[in-house]
């Protein structure tokens, strides 16, 4: 498997670990009991975190597919009940609380996942790549579910820093990059109203991207919408490649197998119908 390839496998293991701070029950009840109601300003104020108080401008750009006035909503004004270092601490109490539930009896596999993805983020390259730099700045936790959850987060976020470079390279939006997703398999619903956009701006981006050759009338990508999304799919894997250029296969293949039944007891907790972007399990 070449480095990319196993960038993207490893992101399709790791991304459920990471989303439990959003799905999981215990990732959403630590932000409720500290006076955040509702899952947007959970959202915001968890993952924004590592910028400190930031207001909404540095994460729109930087979460690239949210609608500015959802994001609006929410920052700055969550800060006036969380400081960003409580509402770090809130989200890795949650993460922790959550894996502790959902990976019990693989302690040892966590375990090892944790070490082996820690070994690749030794001096990681974030040249480029603002929420990766931010999470890394961090420092990898000590205890193993926290260490696991944090390796897992910061390579989502790196590679996510690339995905929005990859898009924007591609003359896609944040709307829009959404909109061409749902025309391939992820249905609107399942998009639109996660990532905050009326039906207005959601019709206008399909515009756009018809006007394109993007999308056809009834808003399904053409051939050449699926080859678009393919390159920006193409080069996020390259983005993300680095740290795998140079590991030996059986550390590659201890890692892998590791994390996968990690990745099916976390998979439990995500909605079928769900906005971050894995495929579809077979």
């Amino acid at each position: 498997m070449d480095a990319a390839a196993t960038a993207r496998t490893v992101w399709q293991l790791t991304e459920p670990v990471h989303a439990v701070t959003y799905f999981a029950p215990e990732g959403r009840a630590v932000f409720e009991e500290a006076g955040l109601r509702g899952w947007w300003r959970a959202y915001f104020a968890g993952r924004s975190a590592p910028f400190g108080p930031v207001g909404p401008e540095l994460v729109t750009a930087t979460f690239f597919g949210f609608a500015p006035g959802t994001v609006a909503r929410a920052l700055p004004s969550v800060w006036e009940i969380v400081s960003p270092g409580r509402a770090l601490e809130l989200r890795r109490a949650g993460a922790h609380a959550a894996l502790r539930r959902l990976l019990a009896g693989l302690e040892t596999e966590a375990a090892r996942a944790a070490e082996l993805l820690g070994r690749r983020l030794e001096g990681l390259d974030c040249a480029g790549r603002a929420l990766g730099a931010a999470n890394a700045a961090l420092g990898l936790p000590v205890d193993p579910l926290d260490r696991l959850w944090h390796a897992a987060t910061l390579l989502r976020e790196h590679r996510g820093d690339g995905h929005v470079a990859a898009l924007v390279a591609a003359g896609v939006d944040g709307c829009e990059s959404l909109v061409l997703r749902s025309g391939i398999d992820v249905p609107r619903e399942a998009l639109r109203p996660f990532r905050g956009w009326t039906d207005e701006e959601w019709e206008a981006a399909a515009g756009r991207l018809a006007d394109r050759g993007l999308l056809d009338a009834d808003g399904r990508a053409t051939e050449e919408g699926r080859r678009v999304y393919a390159e920006v799919e193409a080069a996020t894997d390259l983005a993300a490649s680095r740290p795998w250029q140079d590991p030996a296969p059986e550390d590659v293949d201890a890692l892998l197998t590791a994390l996968a039944p990690l990745s099916r007891a976390c998979a439990a907790v995500l909605p079928e119908l769900n906005p971050i972007g894995l495929p579809q399990a077979s």
